[in-house]
């Protein structure tokens, strides 16, 4: 399982930005994908997962509201679109996949593959 995310980059508060998570077809069938985040000097956290074999999406209460993960089958490339950013936003942001059931989702010991992080910093 091969997972590689970009577009991360330096913001304003207020603005929008779109992470990718480039993946293959095989593991958008059959893997939970999710999003997570680490700010310096704190602990990983869940911020968003999906899965599109059976449904179901799952949101951080940070998130509810201004995030959206999806998905291009097409293109293999799961996003995480991210709307009026805030500086507490700032972190490294990691895409992973886990097979887990929904009550799981939001625990880092759900996920057996993780990708590379982005960093995103949002300025005040």
């Amino acid at each position: 399982v091969q997972l590689q995310a970009s577009g991360g980059g330096l913001v304003q508060a207020g603005d929008s930005l779109r992470l990718s998570c480039a993946t293959s077809r095989d593991t958008l069938r059959n893997y939970v994908i999710s999003w997570f985040r680490q700010a310096p000097g704190k602990e990983r956290e869940f911020v968003a997962a999906a899965r599109w074999i059976g449904g179901g999406t799952l949101y951080a209460d940070s998130a509810k509201g201004r995030f959206t993960i999806s998905r291009d089958s097409a293109k293999n490339m799961v996003y995480l679109q991210m709307n009026s950013l805030k500086p507490e936003d700032t972190a490294v942001y990691y895409c992973a996949a886990g097979r887990g059931p929904l009550s799981t989702w939001s625990s880092l010991t759900s996920y057996e593959y993780w990708g590379q992080g982005t960093q995103v910093t949002v300025s005040s």
